[in-house]
């Protein structure tokens, strides 16, 4: 039975992973370079497809490339305790938690700013004041 082997190009069709992505994912280690065919060019596995999906979620998840090293580390020891990975995504959770009370604090205050629009001239404009550099010292 043989194996396909794919392309960069289908590679990156396959998963939605730009070229340079791909490179770049196998520059930094979290791909495994490729074997190359008689041609010089790179022939990627069922392996790296799979890898390179799994990549791709944990970075539509959010996670940094730091984490997903640790995970793929993790998910490649498939007899250890999955607590490691739990922590990971606990730290992460908290990480999107506190990005989310940030955000609704930058909201309100965003909110708060443009309900003191009168509409009237920007000389006399709530939110262009509250932008100028001179309003933070209070003048």
């Amino acid at each position: 039975m043989s194996v396909e082997l794919l392309s960069i190009g289908k590679l990156a069709t396959a998963t939605g992973t730009k070229v340079e992505t791909i490179r770049y994912y196998e520059s930094v280690g979290l791909l495994a370079p490729p074997g190359r065919t008689k041609g010089n060019y790179r022939a990627y596995s069922a392996q790296h497809l799979a890898r390179l999906s799994f990549i791709r979620r944990a970075r539509a998840l959010g996670f940094s490339i730091g984490q997903v090293q640790e995970l793929l580390k993790l998910a490649d020891q498939k007899d250890i305790s999955c607590k490691a990975v739990d922590t990971i995504a606990r730290e992460h959770l908290a990480e999107i938690d506190r990005k989310l009370r940030d955000l609704n604090t930058l909201r309100s205050e965003l909110s708060s700013v443009i309900v003191q629009c009168g509409h009237g001239t920007i000389s006399e404009c709530r939110i262009i004041e509250t932008l100028a550099p001179d309003s933070a010292a209070g003048g």
